[in-house]
């Protein structure tokens, strides 16, 4: 915890950009009958059954101190080991291209690892990327303390809280947010430090 909250502590600089980074699934669903929208009088109107249409996975890159985010969703829609070195990918090579050293926030999934990077890449790739990154873990049962569960919570009240069919469809729609999101970019201010951690959380750490 206190790794991560020096991390957040740190002032922001420009060739090294913090990234909080995490996975979330969203369920296909497709309407049986096209829904009824509201008119003056009357409230719209779905009909309760649906049809599975599988799932969607995808990463959500968040980058605070630039106020901005992106979704990444591999080919297959999955979080495989292959699709988290594909974000890596996506991340140090298309968003943040001159970036010294990303300095990368994320939990401690199995794949969360650079092998992952090997797995996906020839080796002088896998540890060109390695290099890219400055890799920073949340503890177990900690994942309040990634910046990207924040922007999770919001893409999921804010655009994902309805019924999408399609893996076209749900793209389209992460894309119409990011974009209006993004348009009003807002750097946020992390307020818990190591030192409010030792006065609230005293209980957690060890008697001498």
């Amino acid at each position: 915890m206190e790794d991560v909250l020096e991390v957040y502590s740190r002032a922001p600089l420009e060739n090294r950009p913090l990234v909080c980074l995490d996975e979330f699934a969203k369920q296909l669903l497709s309407e049986i009958r096209d829904p009824i929208p509201a008119i003056p009088g009357h409230l719209a109107r779905q009909d309760y059954e649906y049809i599975r249409e599988g799932s969607v996975s995808g990463f959500i890159i968040a980058m605070p101190h630039l106020g901005k985010r992106d979704v990444f969703v591999g080919d297959q829609g999955r979080r495989t080991a292959l699709d988290f070195a594909a974000c890596l990918d996506h991340l140090a090579n298309t968003l943040l291209p001159k970036a010294e050293k990303i300095v990368l926030v994320m939990d401690n999934l199995n794949t969360h690892k650079e092998a992952s990077l090997y797995e996906a890449f020839p080796p002088e790739k896998a540890r060109a990327l390695c290099e890219r990154f400055e890799m920073h873990y949340t503890p177990k049962h900690g994942s309040w303390l990634n910046i990207a569960e924040i922007e999770i919570g919001l893409l999921s009240r804010t655009c994902l809280d309805r019924r999408i069919g399609s893996m076209k469809e749900f793209k389209t729609e992460v894309k119409a947010y990011l974009a209006n999101k993004n348009a009003q970019a807002k750097p946020l201010q992390w307020q818990f430090t190591n030192e409010k951690a030792r006065i609230k959380l005293k209980s957690l750490y060890p008697i001498i």
